[in-house]
C-alpha cells in the first residue's frame, strides 16, 4: 500500500511539472551576458561614440569589451574606452574612468550596472579616419 502511495505521489509530481508552460520556466532565470558589436554613433572632437546601447535583462552585472582591433592597422589591438551613462545630469552624461583594453580578452569597464541602463561606449581616435572594431558584453 505504501509503495502505491509513493508511486502516485511521484506520478503527480511528474505530471504537475510537465504541465508548467515553457515560457513560465524560461522567465524565472536570466540569460548570461549578451555580446554585441555596436555601430558608430558619432564623431566629435577626436572621440568616437557608439550608438546608444541598453543593458538587457540578464544575470550579467558588468559591461566589458573584447575583440579590439583597428582594421586599417591589424597590429593595433589596444584602445582606451569610456562609458557615458544616461539619463543626462545637468545636460551631460555620467562618465566612467578611462580603461585601456587590448585584444580578444574581456576587459571590464563598469560593474553593478542595472538591467535597462542606457549608455554609449566612447574611445579617442589615434588618427582622423580610425574606426576601432570591438565587442561589448553586457
Amino acid at each position: 500500500m505504501r509503495r502505491m502511495s509513493y508511486l502516485l505521489a511521484i506520478s503527480a509530481m511528474i505530471l504537475s511539472t510537465a504541465l508548467i508552460p515553457a515560457s513560465a520556466s524560461a522567465s524565472r532565470g536570466h540569460r548570461a551576458c549578451v555580446s554585441v558589436q555596436p555601430e558608430a554613433g558619432f564623431y566629435e572632437g577626436g572621440r568616437v561614440g557608439s550608438e546608444v546601447l541598453t543593458v538587457p535583462d540578464s544575470r550579467c552585472r558588468a559591461i566589458s569589451v573584447s575583440h579590439i582591433k583597428d582594421p586599417a592597422n591589424p597590429s593595433d589591438r589596444c584602445q582606451t574606452f569610456v562609458l557615458g551613462f544616461y539619463p543626462l545630469v545637468d545636460g551631460s552624461l555620467t562618465y566612467t574612468e578611462p580603461v585601456t583594453a587590448c585584444g580578444r580578452h574581456r576587459t571590464v569597464l563598469a560593474r553593478n550596472v542595472p538591467d535597462g541602463t542606457e549608455y554609449i561606449v566612447l574611445y579617442n581616435v589615434d588618427y582622423l579616419e580610425q574606426r576601432i572594431q570591438f565587442r561589448v558584453h553586457h
